[in-house]
C-alpha cells in the first residue's frame, strides 16, 4: 500500500510511549461503553439505526470540537484511497461487532477481538516496517491465552454468530493498521472525521429505510452517547498510534475485557466466573510486562 517509512526514523521517547499506553487503555474502556450501549439499544431498534446513529453524532460532535466550518482543511488527505478504505474498515468492524452483540454475551462477543493484538503485530511488520522482538511476542501471545482462559473454546459449543466477531476483528485490525499508516501525512482530526464520514454516508439509506422512532428521551440520549463513545475513542486511539509503535500497544487492547466483564455485570447480570478471573489476571499481566520492558530498556525501535 505503499506505507511511509517513518517508523524506521528516531525512535520514540519513553514518555510518549507511556502516553501512548494510557491513551490506549483509556480508548478501550471507552470502546467497552459503546458496545454495552449498542447491546442494549439492540434490544429495541435495528443493528443498522445504531450503527448509522454512531457515526452520524460522531461526525456531528467532531465537526463542533474541531469547528469544522472554520477548518475546512481537516478533512483533506492525501491518501484519499486509504482514506476511504480505512472508513469502511471501521464500518465494517462496526457492524459485524453489533450484529454479534445481538446474539452474544458481552465478553463472548469480544473475545475473538482480542486476537486483533495478534493480528496488528502480524501485519504491523509487512504494511508499517514495524516488527516485533521475541519479548513482544511473548507479551501478545500470553494475552492470547488468557483470553482463551475466559472463553474456553470447544467447551459447550461455539455459537455461529461468532464468525461475525472474527469478521469485526479482521476488519478492526486493519483499521488499526492503516490509522497508524495515515498519520505520517494526515492530521488526527482528520483521521477522525474522515473515518466517521465515509461509513455516515455509505449506510445512510439502508439505515433510514428500517429507521424505528426511540421509544424515550432516554433512547435517544443512548444513540447518542454511541457518537462520544465511539469518536472519543477513536480519538484516543488515533493519538496513541501516532506517537507509539503499533506492536507496542497491542497487547493493552487486551485490557477491555476488564471493562467488559464489569459492565456486563453492572448492566447485564452476568457473573463472571473463576475462569474470567484467571483470564483476567494473565491479560492484565501480559499488558504490564510490555510497561516494564519499556521502562527498563528505554526505547529502541525494534526489538522489545
Amino acid at each position: 500500500m505503499g506505507e511511509p517509512r517513518h517508523a524506521a526514523a528516531l525512535p520514540p521517547r519513553p514518555t510518549s510511549i507511556a502516553l501512548g499506553i494510557s491513551l490506549t487503555c483509556l480508548a478501550f474502556f471507552l470502546f467497552s461503553a459503546l458496545d454495552t450501549t449498542a447491546k442494549y439499544l439492540g434490544e429495541s431498534l435495528p443493528v443498522v439505526q445504531i450503527v448509522w446513529f454512531r457515526f452520524a453524532s460522531h461526525v456531528v460532535m467532531a465537526a463542533i470540537l474541531f469547528r469544522l466550518w472554520k477548518r475546512p482543511h481537516l478533512i483533506r488527505t492525501r491518501r484519499p484511497g486509504l482514506q476511504l478504505l480505512r472508513g469502511c474498515f471501521m464500518l465494517g468492524a462496526t457492524v459485524f461487532n453489533f450484529l454479534a452483540l445481538r446474539h452474544l454475551q458481552l465478553t463472548e462477543a469480544n473475545a475473538i477481538m482480542f486476537a486483533t493484538p495478534l493480528t496488528v503485530v502480524i501485519l504491523a511488520g509487512p504494511m508499517l516496517g514495524e516488527w516485533a522482538g521475541r519479548h513482544r511476542w511473548a507479551a501478545v501471545i500470553i494475552g492470547f491465552l488468557g483470553v482463551l482462559v475466559v472463553t474456553r473454546p470447544g467447551v459447550g459449543g461455539m455459537h455461529w454468530a461468532a464468525f461475525l466477531s472474527a469478521a469485526a476483528m479482521l476488519c478492526f485490525a486493519l483499521y488499526t493498521v492503516t490509522t497508524r499508516m495515515l498519520t505520517a501525512t494526515d492530521t488526527i482530526e482528520g483521521l477522525l472525521l474522515i473515518s466517521a464520514v465515509v461509513p455516515t454516508v455509505v449506510i445512510a439509506v439502508p439505515a433510514f429505510a428500517v429507521w424505528e422512532a426511540p421509544e424515550s428521551p432516554a433512547i435517544w440520549g443512548l444513540l447518542l452517547m454511541t457518537g462520544v463513545f465511539g469518536g472519543l475513542g477513536h480519538f484516543l486511539l488515533t493519538k496513541a498510534y501516532a506517537v507509539a509503535p503499533a506492536p507496542t500497544l497491542a497487547p493493552f487492547s487486551y485490557t477491555q475485557i476488564v471493562w467488559m466483564t464489569i459492565l456486563g455485570y453492572l448492566v447485564f447480570s452476568d457473573v463472571p466466573g473463576i475462569y474470567t478471573l484467571i483470564g483476567m489476571a494473565i491479560v492484565v499481566g501480559s499488558g504490564l510486562y510490555v510497561l516494564y520492558r519499556e521502562r527498563r530498556r528505554g526505547t529502541a525501535p525494534g526489538e522489545l
